[in-house]
């Protein structure tokens, strides 16, 4: 993996970290399915303008039912759940809980022939559950059936965004990326339309929860998976879900910078050991790459 490929993820890791604090804000006053079909329309609409000025095509009828099943994978389940835990979970639960969706990553692509499962990225995905259970430094929580529903549903979108990233591994190479996003993005705000219109009368719009959900329609999800998919097409696809394991280390910065949470050293192993499992599941080596540049 070239250093421009692992900046990229460290990027994406970065703006996908402030989407837990996002979530937590807007489920409550929109909904989980609601808000999930109009994070959808927003990011659609963003890659449909982008289109638009770009001149790009759209991808062939014939290939939307493929795309379909790519947004059912990675943005209807993964929203709906992550927004349904969001009601119950704080911010770092659901962000650790992300950081399994390498360890599907990897278990998709053997299962799919796609990669192979080596001790090498078995490793990585070790040390990154390890890393990121001690920088958030998960505090007790009362084993409640909706915390442990909010768990499950955590587990279920992180698994989705696993798989899915197989799948959107072979669309980036059957289409150009911005198509391919925008199509995923309006098949996701489709088919959610119907149970968002059923759920629509108890949304309560609140000015925090519109922004929180507008940052999230057009930046975390429309910009950012445009910029995933491109990153797709030139690196595996465990190597691009490894960013999950930056995710919490992320989430803890922004909490400490906005809204004065604490980060202390203790948090040093736990950035340490996240960027190790990052660099075993990539295959990035920033010696190596430094010793190129020279």
């Amino acid at each position: 993996m070239h250093a421009r490929h692992f900046l990229q993820l460290v990027f994406l890791s970065a703006v996908w970290g402030a989407s837990f604090p996002l979530i937590r804000i807007a489920a409550p006053a929109f909904g989980p399915i609601p808000m999930a079909c109009l994070r959808c329309a927003l990011a659609a609409g963003v890659l449909t303008a982008l289109m638009r000025l770009t001149g790009q095509s759209w991808p062939r009828r014939s290939h939307w039912p493929a795309l379909t099943v790519l947004g059912l994978l990675t943005v209807v389940s993964p929203f709906v759940f992550f927004n349904a835990a969001g009601l119950v979970l704080p911010a770092g639960y659901s962000a650790v809980l992300n950081a399994t969706a390498p360890l599907f990553g990897v278990l998709a692509g053997a299962l799919f022939a796609d990669e192979t499962l080596t001790t090498r990225k078995l490793a990585g995905c070790a040390a990154g559950v390890l890393g990121v259970a001690l920088l958030v430094q998960l505090g007790p929580v009362a084993p409640t059936m909706p915390v442990i529903l909010g768990v499950v549903a955590c587990v279920i979108a992180s698994a989705s965004y696993g798989f899915g990233a197989i799948l959107m591994k072979r669309a980036t190479m059957a289409h150009q990326p911005l198509p391919a996003s925008a199509v995923v993005h309006i098949a996701g705000a489709l088919v959610l339309l119907l149970p968002a219109g059923v759920a629509a009368p108890a949304i309560e719009l609140r000015p925090g929860a519109v922004l929180a959900l507008v940052v999230l329609g057009t930046l975390t999800s429309g910009f950012m998976y445009l910029l995933s998919m491109r990153l797709m097409r030139e690196i595996p696809a465990s190597a691009a879900t490894s960013s999950a394991f930056m995710i919490p280390m992320f989430g803890v910065a922004w909490g400490g910078l906005f809204l004065g949470e604490p980060v202390t050293a203790g948090m040093v192993p736990g950035v340490a050991l996240v960027l190790v499992a990052c660099a075993l599941v990539t295959g990035f080596n920033p010696v190596r790459a430094f010793a190129r540049r020279r």
